[in-house]
């Protein structure tokens, strides 16, 4: 049996309960999955991408499946670099769905061994997303719902860190 392998690629800043549930049930459908974490020149991160890295690493120590790299650059060229040609993407909504088919597209054109699977998220999790979660533990507003217990307290404590500066 040859082992297959997926990409879930993404910013995760943090990660959420609705990545966590797309990257569950990715497990079971793979022999490995990479979470790689990417740097995005085009945006200003809450958590450093080591960080964010650690986040996910503590969310997945007992999951010898799963594995949590870095990357900067085009997915495409991690991917080649990987020898792992499907990438997993979850889907929220429809709006998700159109921004998502074009990056298919795209890295299609840049690299013809590309195969994107779409998981669509569990219902519960349809609205929810980093930026919101960045939103609320900013005010101070309840996340405990939404990420795990060791995110909620990283969020709590670089809240307060930037409170103090």
């Amino acid at each position: 049996m040859s082992n297959k392998a997926a990409i879930y690629a993404g910013s995760f800043d943090p990660i959420t309960n609705g990545h966590i549930d797309v990257i569950s049930r990715a497990i079971s459908l793979f022999d490995e999955i990479i979470i790689a974490v990417i740097e995005n020149p085009g945006k200003t991160p809450l958590f450093s991408r080591d960080e964010r890295m650690a986040l996910i690493k503590e969310q997945f120590k007992n999951h010898d499946k799963v594995t949590v790299e870095g990357f900067q650059g085009l997915l495409v060229d991690y991917a080649k670099q990987k020898d792992v040609f499907t990438l997993v993407r979850g889907l929220r909504a429809v709006s998700d769905f159109d921004y998502e088919i074009q990056m298919h597209h795209t890295n299609l054109a840049l690299q013809k061994k590309i195969e994107t699977i779409f998981l669509m998220t569990d219902p519960k999790y349809a609205y929810l997303s980093s930026s919101i979660v960045r939103q609320l533990a900013a005010l101070k507003g309840d996340v405990t719902d939404f990420v795990p217990k060791h995110v909620h307290n990283a969020l709590q404590s670089k809240y307060k860190e930037s409170q103090h500066a």
